[in-house]
């Protein structure tokens, strides 16, 4: 429209038209309220649109202009406030967020701002007004209509159903930024509040074109065409994307891989900047949700394995005296084990060594504790018999079948299941504890042997025990084990959620990453299992309408053949060689082999798909369970007149059970590593 390919007037039969669509979806009756994300999606079009062409608009339709504005302030007045705490990176107090406005009330804000100053905007460029003679006598276009999808319609007044549609709409119409505000006021840079959101809109853009393209990525964003700095507004978009939740965009390697090349291609102002957002961000460890502490200790590892490991460690060497369950101090040890997993453990030593103090934090040097070693010094049992017996198994080559036999005639009735299952898992691990390779080439060969003596829940709890014993001092190396036992069937993804929720892996959950990490991984690899079949499904379909084409093709062939008859000595015979003839008919019964392997794949996987779903089912059923008997347990009970007691600290109306001493002063410890400065930062 500035340049005058499109008229103003089609620009406003299209807002108009956005307009009324999003006024209908909120409608009671002639709309779907549930599907608001879609009706605010476009009012943020129209919005987004304005501090381009609204100048323009102004001039030369400034009555329909109004109009516009005034329709989208009566969509402001009867949308409904979106205000979801799961999807805030920091928890705040009710009533009392640093974000009292929602996106699309501030944006609207924003807008009005605008309109109060002339629509007069520093970060939008304008080079139509240097061809302004030119573009006086062009010709304009009229856009053409625009036209929504109808709301979708629901007759239930179920709240569950609502949810789900709400969950679904939010789905198609996600927001595309939620504001994570790192940086004092005073700190940030000092622009107006429509460039602030054009600026942030053009790192959104930058990022969503070049996701695969990381340098070109980095090119870019420091090339943005705005007369002013940003770098402070650019750290903290790309870590609202990165901390967004309940997913990033992109994988958070990408913004790690962005914010690296960042620091390189901006050496003298970036990574102060980084630094700043980091203190900034563990200032407030103890506020933020625990999904983004995860990511925001993987990236921050990860980071600092391309500086090579340089940080300021002793500006938080007091967190050694915090008590052990407090957020900094939790942070700062995952992080020393992260970077152990990316380096080694020396070099990590020598990294803190101007905070020695941390060394307390650092994890114990990575190695197995096989607990039968054949050691002179070592009293010789029964178990270190058996062990060496096995490994000499191994060695000679003994198939899985033999071992198996042995291990069910010689050990079981002498010694009982779980004496087999100690020996035999420890035995194995420690064949394969050279490499992961190893681990994997002992689990493919002898897998069978663990899956035998640990065919339910109940012995697999104790194979995860004899794992994490005999690794009790290398958690990547337990997640890593339980992960491919779960990945060759040997182990339950039931057996694993039921493991990390028993009493000794509950006391680790606030002190360690080590129970998550393998939760995580068990969640994550049940979705993919579903997600991979639902595609091999899709793929299957489209092969069985290809090889149904290929198979009637081929037959259709075949019987043309076949009709093309000739007289001979007054009988009708085949005028086609037999040759051919038996090609076509190996053609067309091979293309029907071919569609019947097919379907019968995509039987057996739509079986696989339909076991994976129920398997899916009953672990997020047993997850919430366990979830829920773990805080009953340990939260203090809702009084006789129904008032939910405030879990924060220094709150003395809070009492915790007797049995848990640690937990009667936890939450009110001055020294918790709590954020003191919460309030300081309520208006940033």
């Amino acid at each position: 429209m500035c340049s005058k390919v499109i008229s103003p007037n089609s620009i406003i039969e299209t807002y108009e038209t956005l307009l009324s669509s999003a006024a209908t979806i909120l409608d009671e009756d002639a709309g779907n309220p549930s599907w608001q994300p879609r009706a605010d999606f476009y009012v943020y079009c129209i919005l987004a649109s304005l501090p381009w062409g609204g100048s323009e608009l102004f001039e030369q339709a400034p009555d329909e202009l109004e109009r516009v504005l005034v329709g989208i302030q009566s969509y402001i007045s009867i949308r409904r406030h979106f205000d979801d705490i799961a999807f805030s990176v920091f928890e705040t107090d009710e009533g009392n967020s640093p974000n009292k406005k929602d996106f699309m009330e501030d944006l609207w804000e924003r807008m009005q701002l605008l309109s109060r100053n002339g629509w007069k905007v520093k970060s939008v460029p304008k080079p139509h007004l240097s061809f302004e003679a030119q573009l006086v006598v062009g010709k304009s276009h009229r856009f053409h209509p625009v036209s929504c999808p109808p709301p979708t319609f629901t007759m239930s007044s179920s709240e569950i159903l609502k949810g789900q549609e709400k969950h679904e709409a939010n789905l198609k119409y996600p927001q595309r930024l939620r504001r994570l505000h790192i940086f004092p006021t005073n700190k940030a840079e000092n622009m107006q509040p429509v460039d602030r959101f054009v600026v942030e809109e053009y790192i959104l853009d930058v990022l969503l074109f070049f996701n695969g393209c990381r340098k070109e990525c980095a090119f870019y964003l420091v090339s943005l065409p705005v007369s002013f700095r940003y770098e402070y507004l650019m750290a903290e978009t790309i870590f609202s994307q990165l901390l967004l939740l309940p997913n990033p965009p992109f994988r958070p390697i990408y913004y790690t891989l962005v914010i690296i090349d960042l620091c390189k291609a901006l050496p003298a102002a970036f990574p102060s900047v980084v630094v700043a957002a980091v203190h900034a961000l563990f200032d407030r460890i103890s506020n933020m949700d625990t999904e983004c502490r995860t990511r925001l200790i993987l990236w921050f590892s990860h980071h600092l394995s391309n500086f090579q490991f340089i940080w300021p460690w002793q500006e938080w060497a007091n967190v050694k005296g915090l008590p052990k369950w407090a957020p900094q101090r939790v942070f700062v040890q995952e992080v020393l084990e992260r970077e152990i997993r990316l380096s080694y453990f020396e070099k990590i030593k020598q990294s803190i060594e101007d905070a020695a103090e941390l060394e307390g934090l650092l994890p114990p040097k990575a190695g197995p504790n096989f607990r039968y070693h054949t050691d002179e010094s070592k009293e010789s049992t029964e178990g270190h018999r058996i062990s060496k017996e096995l490994v000499s198994m191994v060695r000679g080559r003994k198939t899985t079948r033999d071992i198996i036999l042995w291990v069910e005639e010689q050990i079981v009735p002498a010694n009982g299941t779980k004496f087999a299952v100690d020996v035999v898992s420890q035995t194995l691990l420690d064949i394969g504890s050279k490499s992961f390779t190893h681990l994997i080439t002992v689990l493919e060969r002898y897998g069978q042997i663990i899956s035998k003596l640990c065919p339910d829940e109940e012995m697999q709890l104790l194979l995860m025990d004899e794992v994490s014993a005999y690794w009790k001092n290398s958690t990547q190396m337990t997640a890593i084990a339980i992960d491919r036992m779960m990945g060759y069937r040997l182990i339950s993804n039931l057996a694993i959620v039921k493991w990390v929720f028993s009493p000794a892996n509950v006391d680790q959950f606030h002190v360690s990453d080590r129970p998550w990490e393998i939760l995580r991984n068990t969640v994550s690899k049940t979705y993919n299992r579903i997600s991979d079949l639902r595609k091999e499904i899709q793929t299957l379909r489209k092969s069985i309408q290809v090889a149904k084409e290929a198979s009637a093709k081929a037959i259709k062939e075949l019987e043309e053949a076949k009709s093309i008859l000739e007289i001979v000595e007054g009988q009708p015979v085949s005028s086609e060689r037999p040759g051919r003839l038996r090609r076509l008919q190996g053609f067309a019964d091979k293309a029907k082999e071919e569609e019947v392997t097919i379907e019968e794949s995509l039987e057996a996987k739509q079986a696989l798909l339909a076991r994976g779903l129920e398997e899916g089912k009953e672990l997020l059923r047993l997850l919430f369970k366990s979830f829920v008997d773990v805080l009953t347990e340990r939260l203090p009970p809702v009084s006789a007149d129904g008032d939910v007691p405030n879990l924060r600290a220094g709150d003395p109306n809070v009492t915790f059970p007797a049995s848990d001493p640690e937990a009667a002063t936890m939450e009110i410890d001055d020294e918790n590593g709590a954020d003191n400065n919460s309030d300081a930062h309520a208006g940033t």
